[in-house]
């Protein structure tokens, strides 16, 4: 089974996979679906029985790709209140529904979550061998500014948090930014030293599997943001021993069997983390390089082993 948006390129990319090379067509799931269709969990001394009115074999799945799932989409009555409290109770349903299944699941959905947080990586990693750049998360603008100027070189700021919403591309902060960290104060934000690049790494990491792709990012625009310029040439990579250690360690105290991690390697030779994203986007780093990226997750999903032959 596929949780994600409907219209979600990888989620499709992903059912074609499995069609073509495990003759598999999953169940593909919207949560937006419920509760304008209907559901229902049954317990009795046999069992326990799910059903979703628009899917069939609900209680076949036997793996699952947690991939961009979403709130129930709940219609809007006449109280606030209520409206709450309906959300929380079609939310509570359908997760509870899903979570129960006795599946393989990428990622389980507990571990996904608190890895989603950059507060929980950065410290992770730091502990499991990678080096991180210096960092301040704050909502305090004096303590930004502080940090800022004490600071020996140039210092990025980006977003903290993973949740849907409009781009926001890191960008080093200027003095001209000083005026506005009075904004900070309702939006959290990440401040990081600015880290001298030979070139950007996007590892899409699946289960022990590492797709590695070396991101030319300083012969474009997306010095300070690879994610700025894709017509810089992307190129099939390898971590060293020391990192790919890192890397296990860090996956494994997440708790993550798949995950999308951006690394850049900076003019002193060190591998830097910057962050993992449990499900981020990898289609363009497929396409970009030819790596059988999809297969491998596909191969997960089906086999437990994310190995592809040849590779």
């Amino acid at each position: 089974m596929i949780v994600s948006e409907s219209d979600d390129l990888h989620g499709t990319a992903m059912a074609a996979t499995l069609r073509e090379h495990h003759g598999l067509s999953p169940i593909q799931l919207d949560l937006r679906d419920f509760p304008r269709e209907s559901g229902s969990f049954r317990l009795d001394r046999l069992g326990t029985t799910r059903s979703l009115s628009h899917l069939i074999g609900l209680d076949d799945v036997r793996s699952v790709w947690w991939r961009r799932p979403h709130p129930a989409q709940v219609p809007a009555g006449v109280r606030a209140s209520d409206n709450d409290f309906r959300q929380a109770e079609c939310d509570g349903f359908i997760q509870g529904l899903l979570w129960s299944i006795p599946a393989y699941w990428v990622n389980d959905p507990g571990a996904d979550r608190t890895a989603g947080r950059k507060i929980v990586q950065l410290e992770t990693a730091l502990r499991a061998g990678f080096a991180v750049p210096e960092t301040l998360i704050t909502n305090d603008p004096d303590e930004a500014r502080s940090f800022v100027e004490s600071r020996p070189g140039p210092v990025v700021y980006k977003r903290t948090g993973t949740s849907r919403g409009e781009f926001a591309e890191t960008r080093i902060i200027s003095r001209d930014d000083f005026g506005r960290l009075a904004a900070i104060r309702s939006a959290p934000t990440t401040f990081q030293d600015y880290i001298d690049a030979t070139c950007d790494l996007r590892v899409v990491w699946v289960d022990g599997i590492e797709w590695t792709v070396r991101i030319d990012s300083q012969a474009g625009v997306g010095k300070v943001d690879s994610r700025l310029d894709t017509s810089v040439d992307f190129t099939p990579d390898h971590l060293p021993a020391a990192v790919s250690k890192s890397l296990a360690t860090l996956m494994g105290a997440l708790g993550l069997s798949f995950g999308v991690l951006d690394i850049r390697l900076g003019r002193d030779g060190e591998y830097y983390f910057l962050e993992v994203n449990p499900q981020g986007q990898f289609a363009y780093l497929e396409i970009k390089t030819g790596l059988p990226i999809f297969r491998s997750l596909a191969n997960l999903l089906v086999d437990g082993d994310g190995v592809v032959a040849g590779y």
